[in-house]
């Protein structure tokens, strides 16, 4: 497990450890409900892919749910996988299940592999470079993605292996980054998001560890701190009315990682979310929203487990 993702799944579980028992349960029950046939999870429909499982995995592990059952199951279809073509998110996807996997006695999904297959998977990821010394999710791309250059930062951390030229990765961070302390998902975009922001303060937590200077990134807290909008969730960005439970749980753990979650209402911000969570189970994506899937429903739990206050 990388360090990242570890601090991360440590404040989810333990935030989640204290919320109510039957909240706790109908999440579990829910989650577990989706895992199809072949091991794996899909979306609202469709076939299983590596993206929702690896959703579906993480709310379960972080709910201390990971049953043996499930994991021997899910291990099968990520099995079936290993030979297919991916795309950078479905790669981490993959990488991180196998993690959780053998993490809760699952077995090692890739005990079968070469074994210099993490130096392969490194090359791999190395031909994702773009000239502005970002990533992309496939070679070929002009220019880099903060969000894709994150996920390949976490891949490398997940491989064991230092991303490579860090400082030049650190100055294509610094050039999405734009006045009002926000950043953006690509060069041309002028006006921030909470998400690409988010990405952007992972990249440079992972390069440059959890002591990032709070006076440089003053601009940033600032930034997030108005995306609360009147019904007390994160905005995607300055110019969309309402909320969502993607920006409000990638904007909360970013303020957490910064030190500043108290810069917004928790209270409002924590009743947003309920408001959002189903009875049934699983969690819808905004007020908007007519339907649950996994991975809101993970965002919904990651956001109850950094807000909630018994």
């Amino acid at each position: 497990m990388s360090p990242y993702l570890q601090d991360l799944n440590t404040r989810i579980a333990a935030g989640l450890a204290r919320l109510p028992e039957p909240l706790r349960q109908r999440q579990m029950r829910y989650l577990a409900s989706k895992q199809n046939a072949d091991g794996g999870f899909s979306g609202r429909d469709g076939e299983s892919d590596l993206y929702y499982t690896g959703f579906a995995l993480r709310g379960l592990a972080a709910l201390d749910a990971l049953s043996p059952e499930i994991c021997a199951s899910a291990a099968g279809f990520l099995r079936g996988c290993l030979t297919k073509q991916t795309s950078v998110v479905d790669f981490f996807s993959f990488l991180y299940a196998c993690v959780l996997i053998q993490a809760t006695g699952g077995g090692d999904v890739l005990a079968g592999s070469p074994s210099d297959w993490p130096q392969r998977v490194a090359g791999a990821l190395a031909s994702f470079r773009t000239s502005d010394n970002g990533y992309n999710k496939s070679p070929g791309a002009s220019s880099g993605s903060t969000y894709h250059t994150f996920l390949v930062g976490l891949c490398f951390e997940l491989l064991g292996q230092t991303m490579p030229n860090p400082e030049d990765v650190i100055r294509f961070v610094q050039s999405r980054r734009r006045e009002d302390g926000g950043y953006v998902e690509v060069a041309a975009m002028r006006r921030s998001g909470t998400n690409p922001t988010a990405a952007a303060i992972g990249i440079l937590h992972l390069l440059q560890g959890p002591e990032l200077s709070r006076d440089q990134l003053e601009p940033t807290i600032e930034y997030l701190a108005e995306m609360p909008s009147m019904e007390g969730g994160l905005r995607a960005n300055d110019r969309i009315p309402l909320a969502d439970l993607l920006s409000t749980f990638t904007g909360c753990w970013t303020l957490e990682q910064l030190g500043a979650l108290d810069r917004i209402n928790l209270d409002q911000a924590f009743h947003f979310v309920k408001a959002l969570e189903l009875e049934t189970g699983g969690f819808l994506g905004g007020a908007w929203d007519e339907a649950t899937d996994v991975e809101y429903t993970f965002y919904g739990l990651g956001s109850m487990a950094l807000l909630y206050v018994p």
